[in-house]
Parts: C-alpha cells; sequence; structure tokens
C-alpha cells in the first residue's frame, strides 16, 4: 500500500465504485442518472480487446479507496486536421476536492495524450462551475464559450 494518493487506469474491479462517482458526479451536474447498467455498458468500452474505445483512469488514497475519476477517448477535430483526446469527465468526490487529486488527473490525462501521440486535450465543464472554471485557469487552459447540444436519435 502507497503512502500517497495515486492515479492509476481503472480495473474492472473499479466499475462499481467509478458507477458510484459517476452517480455522483451527475447529480452535482444537476443530470439525469446514469443508466441502471452503466458498469456493464463501461466494461465493454474500457475492457474490450483488441483496442478499447475509452479510457479510464482513477484517483485513490492511500488506504486504495477510489475518489474520483477522468475518462477520456480521441476524438477529432475538423478544423485542425487531426486527432486529439477529449477529456469526458474529470471528478472527485466532495471530500477529495482541494487535494491535489485534480492536478494529478489531469497529468495522467495529459500523459494519455502523449501516449497516444496525441499534442492537445479538450474537455467542457458547465459554466456555472466556479471550482472547475478556476482549477482549469490555473492549469493554463485555454477556453472558448460554446453551447453543447444533444440531440437524441429517434429508433
Amino acid at each position: 500500500m502507497s503512502s500517497a494518493p495515486n492515479v492509476r487506469h481503472a480495473r474492472p474491479e473499479d466499475l462499481p465504485r467509478i458507477t458510484e462517482l459517476a452517480a455522483e458526479h451527475a447529480a452535482y451536474e444537476q443530470a439525469p442518472p446514469p443508466a441502471p447498467d452503466l458498469a456493464h455498458r463501461l466494461e465493454v468500452l474500457l475492457f474490450t480487446t483488441p483496442a478499447p474505445r475509452l479510457r479510464c483512469l482513477v484517483a485513490e488514497l492511500p488506504d486504495g479507496e477510489v475518489v474520483g475519476y477522468a475518462t477520456c477517448a480521441p476524438a477529432l477535430s475538423t478544423w485542425e486536421g487531426r486527432e486529439y483526446l477529449h477529456m469526458d469527465c474529470l471528478f472527485l468526490s466532495s471530500d477529495s476536492r482541494g487535494s491535489g487529486l485534480g492536478a494529478l488527473l489531469m497529468d495522467a490525462v495529459t500523459a494519455e495524450a502523449r501516449d497516444l501521440g496525441l499534442i492537445e486535450v479538450q474537455w467542457q465543464t458547465p459554466a456555472w462551475n466556479e471550482g472547475a472554471i478556476r482549477f482549469y485557469d490555473r492549469l493554463g487552459a485555454d477556453s472558448t464559450a460554446k453551447l453543447r447540444y444533444s440531440l437524441t436519435v429517434p429508433s
């Protein structure tokens, strides 16, 4: 057991905790709860071979408790004509914020980009999430004001 917090790739046995954290994340962002079968869906995306479609990093305390996660996947930019790493989620439980784990997660996400040969990470955060905005600004990230849309595809 380590004496310092750690960030590592998620393992299948982390899925129940990641699912709990995803539900906390959705509640925090006042969004609908995740799908009831989220653990299974994530298992398919994270642990299928030969190449997983999603990457998940978890932040754990020295006692092994997982208190946060970041997920990311390569995406394409038409305007740049290249791939970048899209960070879909970064979330820490409320009592773990301000502990330095967010910076460790971001370091791990940028390392994922580097390992994939990508030179940029992009993400979104709600305009009302002032704590996250201050954190990302301290990292030196640039922001662009846009609205995010979603459209359900009719069956």
